[in-house]
């Protein structure tokens, strides 16, 4: 495993803190403290705040439309496709719960990029729903309103990073095959 580098310790630490505080809340003199460094030293490695919120909600937004576009392009079944995108989520939210808070909690901070983002994630969203319309329609998936199975799915899958960190130890493949079974087919015995 590579060292991390200066930079890449930044924007672990400021989404360690924009999750603890909010984006509004920290400064970068505050994120200097955390770190132990003066805040001048901090423009060594990147810009602003605003830069440091914009790498750690579009690296993570271009991660899901990266997850989402391989698993529409695969020949699977809507189900399986479903079952993917459950897997993308808990993957991306075990590997940087911190970054995933930013992204669900602090994304209309984005200044120049809000309408990259905003526009990534109705993309996703849009290929989400048509994936859950045509399991409908070929019969995989009970005739729900697809934005309603949607939307329940999103709210558990978005809120992972809640969950994650007050665990000591999170297996990714228990994990979502536990939310595959809870979401996809249910409780019912």
């Amino acid at each position: 495993m590579s060292k991390e580098t200066r930079k890449e310790e930044i924007i672990r630490v400021a989404a360690k803190l924009f999750k603890e505080k909010g984006y509004s809340a920290v400064t970068m003199r505050y994120l200097a403290e955390a770190m132990g460094i003066k805040a001048a030293s901090l423009y060594n490695h990147i810009d602003s705040k605003q830069a440091i919120l914009q790498h750690i909600v579009l690296a993570i937004a271009e991660d899901f439309t990266k997850g989402m576009n391989t698993v529409v392009a695969s020949n699977e079944n809507s189900f399986v496709k479903l079952q993917k995108i459950i897997e993308l989520h808990v993957n991306i939210a075990v590997e940087n719960a911190d970054g995933l808070a930013a992204l669900n909690s602090d994304w209309m901070h984005l200044e120049g990029k809000l309408s990259y983002y905003l526009s990534l994630r109705q993309t996703y969203e849009a290929n989400f729903k048509s994936i859950v319309e045509k399991g409908i329609i070929e019969n995989e998936i009970k005739p729900v309103n697809p934005e309603v199975l949607m939307f329940s799915m999103l709210s558990t899958l978005r809120s992972l990073y809640l969950w994650i960190p007050k665990k000591d130890i999170v297996d990714p493949q228990a994990l979502s095959r536990d939310l595959c079974q809870i979401l996809l087919t249910g409780i019912n015995k």
